[in-house]
Parts: C-alpha cells; structure tokens; sequence
C-alpha cells in the first residue's frame, strides 16, 4: 500500500489548510533536500509536536514523550552512549526481548536493521523529536561516559562470564559470541571507527595478547587491549555478524556487513585469516560520505585537473594511474569515470573487489576461482559495445596484451599500476612484455599519486622548522625561508594527532613525441622523467611542496611519501 504523504497526513489532522501546504511545497522547490515537517515548523505553520504526531501516523509508530518518561537503568545499559549518538536514537524499555527506541528519523528504517543485527534484540521504533531525543541522551548518558576501557574492564572483573569464554563451557559458539559484553565490545569499536572516518579495524591474536588497531588518515592507531582470552569470542561474533561459518577456522573467509549510519550506507568488508595463534580480521570501512567520487574534492591542483580533463575527452588510448597500495588510485578512477558517466557512453570495469556501486556502469567482480580473470573479462566485455573500460589492474602480460588491443580498437581504457612514479609506470609495462612500439602507440597518460595527511583546521600552528628538517625537502635554505610553516598541535577534533582527513599530492605524465621516441629507444626511468619534467611535469615532490607552502600538510608528511630524486 501507498504510503500516505506527511503533508496530506497534517491536513487529515486539522494542523494545516490546502493553501498553508502548498506555500510550503513551493518554499522546499527553492531549498531542495529539506525536509518538509522542518520546513513548515520554520515557517511557523505547525509545532514540533504536531509534526511529530503525524510522522507517527505516517510510520505506524507510538509517540514517545522523553521528557516525561522514566527509563531504567539496565535499559540503558544495552545501549552504549555512542551508538545512541550515531543513530539519534534513545532506548525506552525492554519487554519479552523487544527493545523499544525513540527515533528522531523513523524513515531510518535501515536503523533499525541495524540494532536489531548489533544488539541481539527485536526492536520496535517509536517516534519523538530530534530535540528531545539529543537532550535525553544528554540528561541519561551524563554519569554513563562508558568508554572501551570500561567494557573491557566488565569484562576482565566479570569472572563468571570468563569462565563461560575461557572454558568453552557452552553450548556453542553461538552462544559464545551472543555474550551481551561481547557484543557491547565489538559494536563499540565499530562505530568508533565509523565515526573516527576510519578506513580499516584490525583485530589481531598474538600469543600473549589480542591487539586492536584502526587505521585513520593512512596511519594505525592502537587501542586498549582486550584481554588475550576473548579472542575467539570477538572474532566468533563478526563472523555471525558478516554470515561467516563460525565453525571454520582453518580456511580464509570474506563477508562483508551493511550498516545504515546516520542514515548513511556504511559497508564493511570482513576479511578472516586463520594465523599462528588464532583467526585474524580486517574489515575494510566503506562509507561513500566520507569518498566524495568528484575530481574536484581530490585535492588536484587546477592546471594539473585541467590537463587530466583533457585527457578523459579523448576517444581511445590507456590512462594508468600508479602509486602504492592506499594511495587513492581507486578514488580517482572512480571520480574519473562518475564524471564521464552520461547517457551517451557505455562504461564498463572489471574490479577485484568492487568497492563502490555507481548507477549507470556495468560493473564485474573478478573471481579467479572460477576463471573470472582480468584477462578473460576484458575479452568478454569487447563484445558489448562499451566507449570507456575500467581494468582494477594490470598485474600480468595477458591483462597487458589485451589492455592494448582494446585501446588499439578505438576504447578509452584506465587501469592501476603498482609504481613508484609516472615514468616507472613504463619501466613495468616494459619488464611484463609489452613492446616499445605498442607503449608508444597506445598509453596517452600516466598519473603517479600518493595521499598526505592534511593539517587540522581547529589547531593549525604556525612554527618555525629547523635547518635540519627545511634540508630534508633539499630546498636552498634562503628560498625555503621565505614561506610559512605550519603543524597540528592536536586537539579533541583530531584526536590530538594534529591531522584530520588526506589529500592527494600527483604527478601527471602526458605523451609526446619526444617521450615516445624516447620510449622507443628504450629509455631509462630517470631519462623518461627528465624529459617529462622539461616539458613542464609536476613531479609528486614538487606536488607536495606546494600543499606544504599553502599550509595544508607538513614537512613530514611529504617527505615519508615522495622520494628524495624527484627535486634536482
């Protein structure tokens, strides 16, 4: 059945007239993406109150009165502080194992999915305002500051519970990765890394203990360690929550989890390998907020953006773009091909994984298992008429071969490779087989990046850098004199590391004659790079210097993540 609109449903309660609605559909043309029941109570038309009833009736739901509701203590227990911040949510009450929350969003039915899926529990949603909620949670969370510390410390004082883990006592390991402190545990650091814009969770099982580490800005952080014996409980309970098979723990598994937070679609892909001492898991944070897929937010400079656009326009040829593992190359190909992405061309990639969905491309996992190769892909999507061709990347000569031969056949192809520059780039093809003639012939573009951390915003601090740290950029100390410097003294923003979110530093090759006869007799890396940089190359050095002069990353940053040759 329709679902009734929130507009109609406020006319069918007597809060609003025809005329009062449509001035008020007419105000939200001019401020798309606001939301109706908000914009009527700007506008003076209805309370908060009244809006709430009728998102109430819209969603079949109760209206919870927080303000005059009492919630018990071990209610609130279920719920860590976080969780309830995330989701704008506050818990109600427990009966017969329904957990009923007030919800400031009940069209954030994906919140309720996962709770359900986090905390164990059937969960009914009722419906209160956002402000009420944020001051519920602010008046029943003030002594309840439960941090990771605190759940491990339950944890290590309940001895009970670490008989029932440590013993295997149990019926089986369901139910040892149903124990509520486990779940509190692993739920909590999921959503801290959600909220931290994390990348990556690593729990790892050594000897005499069990590390968790989370991967923010490129850089691992560790947090406080559970203790040695719950590792097999945590792990047990990602894999229930990623439909792993528990009792596997000889093999490698991957699974992934979706999460709605926020209203945002998070997904976690869950990788298991069994090591040494235990199953060791990654799970590889995908949040499309945080990845904005547009080549104006990547950080590239203006005349090096312009450049690549010119290169996206042309009607066949490989772009590659190479730099390490983590260094945004998947970003910037996907940027590429969302802004190419129109009803006029036919875009089809070959991904191993396929990281993001994007409406409008074909997109096809590789599986090696079943013979699903690079390789083998690309000869298959010949056949379907694409303009433009993704290849994840070019790891052997087969993939090379046909890389080539589809751009010789009139498509535009991008791909990765793993090189330390542009000018590598061609070294390798080289190394796998590719002949000159047909480097020259084909490759029209190579883009060489890496991503920096850039300098947090609330306590950037200017500084004046010692000799010893300008003579690491190998700048004429005079020259590096004349420009600002500037760090992060670390705050509650940063998560006093000083640095919060990356941006990329890039290097963009773009053929030319001289570089293919060059190419053509068999030219060295370095010499491909000299001619490169006198036919006005920025090189990821040079990049990097600019970004640090603007103020927007460090002297250490860069220096880590571009080599000393770059800059004569």
């Amino acid at each position: 059945m329709a679902q009734r609109k929130l507009g109609q449903i406020l006319i069918d309660l007597g809060y609003l007239n025809d005329d009062q609605l449509w001035d008020i559909l007419e105000e939200q043309k001019q401020n798309p993406g606001t939301v109706l029941g908000q914009l009527a109570i700007r506008m003076g038309a209805v309370t908060q109150a009244q809006v709430t009833e009728a998102l109430a009736e819209q969603w079949g739901m109760a209206v919870v009165n927080l303000e005059e509701t009492n919630i018990q203590s071990s209610v609130l227990d279920l719920v860590p502080q976080t969780m309830a911040e995330i989701y704008h949510i506050m818990p109600v009450s427990l009966k017969n194992n329904v957990l009923t929350v007030a919800m400031a969003d009940p069209q954030n039915v994906g919140a309720i999915d996962d709770l359900r899926n986090f905390l164990g529990y059937e969960i009914r949603g009722a419906v209160s305002s956002g402000p009420e909620v944020e001051a519920a949670i602010a008046r029943y969370y003030a002594d309840r500051d439960e941090s990771i510390e605190d759940v491990i410390d339950q944890l290590t004082t309940d001895e009970d519970e670490e008989k029932r883990i440590r013993g295997y006592d149990l019926a089986s390991q369901e139910e040892m990765s149903d124990s509520q402190p486990i779940k509190k545990l692993v739920n909590m650091v999921m959503l801290l890394a959600i909220r931290d814009q994390a990348s990556d969770i690593h729990f790892e099982p050594f000897e005499d203990e069990f590390k968790i580490r989370v991967k923010a800005d490129g850089v691992l952080f560790e947090m406080v360690p559970p203790p040695r014996h719950l590792a097999n409980a945590v792990v047990s309970r990602i894999k229930v929550m990623a439909n792993l098979d528990i009792a596997e723990r000889r093999l490698p598994q991957d699974g992934r989890i979706e999460l709605n937070v926020g209203g945002n679609n998070v997904d976690l892909r869950v990788s298991v390998l069994p090591t040494l001492f235990g199953e060791s898991v990654v799970m590889r944070v995908l949040d499309r907020t945080v990845v904005a897929l547009d080549l104006n937010k990547i950080g590239m400079d203006p005349l090096i953006l312009k450049k690549f656009r010119q290169v996206l326009k042309r009607p066949n040829g490989i772009v590659l773009v190479t730099g390490p593992t983590g260094s945004g190359k998947t970003t910037t190909l996907y940027s590429a091909l969302n802004e190419l992405n129109d009803t006029e061309t036919k875009i089809i990639t070959s991904e191993d994984p396929i990281e993001y969905d994007i409406e409008g491309i074909i997109q096809i996992p590789v599986n090696p298992d079943v013979g699903v190769t690079f390789a083998n892909v690309l000869r298959a999507v010949l056949r379907h008429d694409p303009d433009k061709i993704l290849i994840g990347e070019i790891r052997d000569y087969e993939t090379a071969e046909i890389a080539v031969q589809s751009s010789l056949t009139g498509h535009l192809v991008f791909s990765t490779l793993h090189t330390n520059d542009a000018a590598s780039a061609i070294t390798r093809l080289r190394d796998m087989g590719v002949p000159a003639f047909l480097i020259t012939a084909t490759v029209e573009a190579i883009l060489a990046q890496r991503l920096v951390r850039r300098i947090c915003s609330e306590c950037r601090t200017q500084f004046a850098p010692s000799d010893e740290l300008l003579m690491e950029l190998q700048l004429p100390l005079d020259t590096a004199r004349k420009y600002k410097f500037y760090y992060g003294k670390g705050c509650a923003r940063c998560n006093n590391s000083g640095y919060k979110g990356r941006i990329g530093i890039y290097e963009l090759l773009i053929m030319s004659d001289e570089l293919r006869d060059a190419i053509a007799s068999e030219a060295s890396g370095d010499d491909l790079r000299d001619i490169a940089r006198q036919q006005g190359m920025t090189t990821l050095r040079e990049s990097g210097l600019k970004l640090i002069f603007d103020g927007q990353t460090t002297i250490d940053e860069v220096v880590r993540e571009t080599v000393m040759e770059d800059v004569a």
